[in-house]
């Protein structure tokens, strides 16, 4: 067992976002995809855009990286996910530019736990 496996795990994902689609993507998060994924478990911090560089960041937390996995398979292999969402983000995010941070642990004075 390692020193992190029993603590809580923050995952920070950061995309650019198409021209044009930054205020449907923010809205299409906030009304669909972060209520599904808070409906099956999943815990979001916080979400935040940017105009000047067109994206869209947000923070996920787990309370282990067996909670992560468990989540993660609930919801992409979700027919939802399957059948809905992804279109509609392969309309809007530039997955190419992505960047997803999957295992980022709290340090003894982070206010975030």
């Amino acid at each position: 067992m390692t020193q992190d496996e029993n603590k809580p795990i923050f995952e920070l994902r950061q995309y650019v976002i198409f021209e044009g689609q930054l205020d449907r993507w923010v809205e299409w998060m906030d009304t669909v995809l972060i209520p599904f994924q808070q409906s099956i478990g999943m815990v979001v911090i916080g979400s935040w855009y940017s105009r000047e560089t067109n994206q869209y960041i947000w923070i996920r937390r787990y309370e282990s990286e067996e909670d992560r996995k468990r989540l993660y398979k609930a919801a992409y292999e979700h027919e939802f996910w399957l059948n809905e969402a992804l279109p509609i983000v392969g309309e809007m995010l530039d997955r190419e530019t992505g960047r997803t941070i999957t295992d980022m642990h709290p340090s003894a004075l982070s206010i975030l736990r």
